[in-house]
């Protein structure tokens, strides 16, 4: 995984926050949705579920360094992130609200199975976690082997089909 930085005008940042808030998401899935916006459903599917894993990866990291906040956040993400790539490789949709991931859920349900309602629902309370700090390490651990199925499986179909949607 590279990490980079960019240096950016603070007004500009500013607003990228204040956007990536109104919207209710990070500021790195803000980034990564508005980068990825103008690429064909399947490329925008692969490089979702390539983010997916990789936030699963920095949540894992994050609770090593005994953040439990930030790593449920990037659960959250990675969640949020595979559902993407599942509906835009499926149907070629992009999911731009959270009523829609909910929704579209419903879809990962009724293919891969009862299991992806546990996932889903562990994401969820990460994400509530991040904004309110309620929950343990151990919570986060759990999460993380919930969504990690989640991830493999969705970037697993998405990596490997071409146009067999």
């Amino acid at each position: 995984m590279t990490l980079a930085t960019i240096t950016l005008p603070r007004g500009i940042v500013e607003r990228v926050k204040r956007e990536a808030e109104k919207l209710g998401v990070s500021l790195e899935e803000f980034l990564i949705e508005l980068l990825l916006q103008n690429l064909d459903p399947l490329e925008r599917a692969r490089e979702y579920a390539l983010a997916a894993k990789e936030f699963l990866e920095r949540a894992e990291k994050e609770l090593e360094k005994g953040d439990a906040r930030q790593a449920a956040e990037k659960v959250w993400g990675a969640t949020a992130l595979a559902i993407k790539a599942y509906a835009a490789w499926r149907e070629g949709k992009r999911l731009t609200s959270h009523r829609e991931l909910w929704e579209f859920r419903k879809v990962l349900e009724k293919e891969l199975g009862e299991w992806v309602y546990d996932a889903w629902m562990a994401a969820n309370g990460m994400h509530t976690c991040f904004y309110e700090g309620w929950c343990s390490r151990e919570d986060v651990e759990k999460a993380i082997e919930r969504v990690k199925k989640l991830v493999e499986i969705v970037k697993t179909k998405v990596m490997s089909a071409d146009e067999q949607r």
